[in-house]
């Protein structure tokens, strides 16, 4: 028995192998879920499909197109899902984009659309599936929602930028999300986890420094893997957590308990 057994995920932000979104779907498959994808653009559906050939019954694993910023294609994806199962146990939110030119410079320098684009796409989007998944979540009697974050939001991480500001709003949506949708047993949390290499991160420049920085500082001594995160998922998606909500989840080895990044 999987702690998961019989829950309908959704995973939302798989790019490719390294991505933290897919070692959460294989650490749910391995627990007993089903599961569903999403892929924002054309030019990463084959990346995803590829990877969920891998699963096993991946004959049964939906995998839809939804660009979150479109409402028309959340609207799809959700109709989809409740025609396949009725119901949604899960929704995992681990999408997170700025445009590059807003992740290195000052951060004076952030324009208002790059500012705008990041919190749109990295924080509104949590917002909005999140209302989307209510009806679903309400017919499985909850669920859990849960978002990635990064401890940027709270210290200063170089290039981190426009993206650090959508990571602040995304803790806070996951508050307020928590408070008013308990209720209806639906528990709303974030993870804040180490700096993988993700196709994501590549893109800011600090990250490189920041691994090693966790490697050296943190109070374990290295960084967080992609199977760690995944094992902390399957955690708040599962009944063990169920006392959890509105929470920032740290997964970083220990590294937001230090006083200094020097």
């Amino acid at each position: 028995m999987g702690l998961l057994d019989g829950k309908k995920a959704l995973v939302m932000g798989v790019a490719n192998k390294r991505s933290i979104a897919w070692g959460i779907a294989t650490a749910f498959q391995r627990e007993g879920a089903d599961l569903a994808f999403n892929y924002a653009i054309d030019r990463l559906k084959s990346n995803v499909e590829e990877l969920v050939a891998t699963l096993p019954d991946h004959e049964n694993i939906p995998v839809m197109p939804c660009d979150v910023t479109k409402q028309d294609e959340i609207d799809a994806l959700y109709a989809a899902l409740e025609k396949k199962w009725g119901k949604l146990d899960i929704l995992v939110h681990c999408i997170a984009f700025a445009p590059l030119e807003e992740l290195k410079g000052a951060f004076s320098s952030v324009s208002r659309n790059g500012m705008l684009s990041a919190i749109d796409i990295s924080a509104y989007s949590l917002v909005s599936l999140t209302r989307a998944a209510i009806p679903l979540m309400e017919k499985a009697g909850g669920g859990s929602v849960m978002s990635l974050t990064f401890n940027a939001a709270e210290k200063v991480v170089p290039s981190y930028n426009a993206m650090a500001i959508a990571k602040a709003a995304l803790e806070a949506e996951t508050r307020y999300l928590a408070s008013e949708l308990g209720e209806k047993n639906i528990r709303v949390n974030t993870i804040s986890a180490g700096p993988l290499k993700t196709l994501a991160a590549s893109a800011v420049k600090g990250i490189s420094a920041a691994r090693e920085l966790w490697e050296a500082k943190s109070p374990l001594r290295r960084n967080v893997t992609q199977e760690e995160i995944g094992n902390v998922a399957v955690f708040l998606a599962s009944e063990w957590s169920r006392s959890i909500t509105g929470a920032t989840l740290f997964a970083d080895n220990g590294m937001n308990i230090m006083g200094t990044f020097e």
